[in-house]
């Protein structure tokens, strides 16, 4: 588990996100058809089918246009009115704010849809600004979207699953809180990574976990062969629980972040790289015996490690799993995969 202020992991799960180009490009095409709505519902000065003594003009249906962009070709619906006088900005602008679009969109997915990103993007992308009510309107449509991401089903096995949390401060009936957004990232059997869920709790337990992966796998998620998380208890209880037929491996960067716990701040940079080799050890035994002459070596040095080496030989028992993994991965039809 990770705090706000780290923000590598965010910035992955973004990467991820932008992987996901189905998903972004329905997300995008929602978002660039709604401002399409909008800006003519600001050119006539009133909605679609509303009565108003200050409407300036009237509907007059749509033409198609598509619009390629890096996610995909966007197939829209650009409304007309019936003097002719309408005209859009958003296609020479959208070519210019794309990659801004794509950006926000991923970062409002990770973090929540937020009304003052939406306006800003919004602005961008259209030269002026728009109501309250628009962007409003525009969030809940983003909602809907992301409501269908979240809950939908997963078609393919994913054999890796790697799970973590951050927390994040919301505010809750005029209260800022903590929470914890929990993660679950897939990797399939081709090595692409898919973002599995992001959902809120009000802090990590087993009991938050377990309904996290249940919900997973009411999902359709099958074959997982091996998880990746931290240390934390409730979760291995959780993963016991719900993926009993699935190794565990402990989170790479967790470990080495644990073991920094029993260096100081200004450790020899031998002694760090020496500990990073052993992830890249061809067999458990090898595994073993590296972490043996890594502690031999360098807890003379450094006396907080003879306190913290029952920790680590319990960390090379999952060494064997994360190696066993790096194989797998290695090969074109890994172990265990059926036709």
């Amino acid at each position: 588990m990770t705090r706000s202020k780290d923000s590598a992991k965010q910035l992955k799960v973004k990467e991820v996100l932008a992987e996901q180009e189905d998903f972004l490009r329905e997300l995008i095409q929602q978002v660039v058809q709604q401002v399409l709505e909008e800006e003519m519902e600001e050119a006539l000065g009133a909605e679609k089918g509303q009565r108003t003594p200050n409407r300036l003009g009237y509907r007059s249906g749509y033409y198609s246009r598509t619009l390629t962009t890096r996610v995909g070709k966007l197939e829209l619906r650009v409304p007309q009115d019936r003097q002719g006088r309408f005209r859009t900005e958003v296609f020479q602008r959208y070519q210019r704010s794309e990659k801004a679009l794509v950006g926000a969109l991923a970062e409002m997915y990770v973090q929540g849809v937020s009304t003052r990103k939406v306006k800003a993007i919004t602005e961008q992308l259209c030269g002026h600004e728009f109501s309250a009510s628009s962007i409003s309107r525009i969030n809940e449509s983003l909602d809907e979207e992301l409501a269908k991401f979240a809950g939908r089903q997963l078609e393919e096995e994913y054999p890796y699953v790697v799970l973590d949390a951050r927390y994040e401060k919301i505010r809750e009936e005029g209260v800022i809180r903590s929470q914890a957004v929990m993660v679950a990232i897939g990797i399939n059997w081709d090595g692409r990574r898919c973002v599995l869920a992001v959902e809120m709790a009000s802090r990590e337990s087993q009991s938050s976990w377990k309904m996290f992966l249940e919900g997973l796998r009411e999902r359709g998620l099958t074959g997982v062969q091996l998880v990746v998380s931290d240390d934390h208890a409730g979760l291995r209880k959780a993963i016991r629980e719900v993926l009993p037929n699935a190794l565990w491996q402990r989170c790479y960067v967790h470990f080495l972040r644990n073991a920094l716990d029993y260096l100081p701040r200004k450790a020899d940079d031998d002694c760090l790289t020496e500990l990073r080799w052993i992830y890249e050890r061809r067999t458990g035994e090898e595994a073993r015996q590296d972490l043996r002459a890594w502690l031999s070596r360098w807890e003379a040095r450094y006396a907080k490690l003879s306190l913290g080496r029952g920790q680590h030989r319990g960390d090379a028992d999952v060494l064997c799993a994360a190696i066993g993994a790096s194989q797998a991965s290695e090969v074109d039809e890994p172990p265990g995969k059926t036709e």
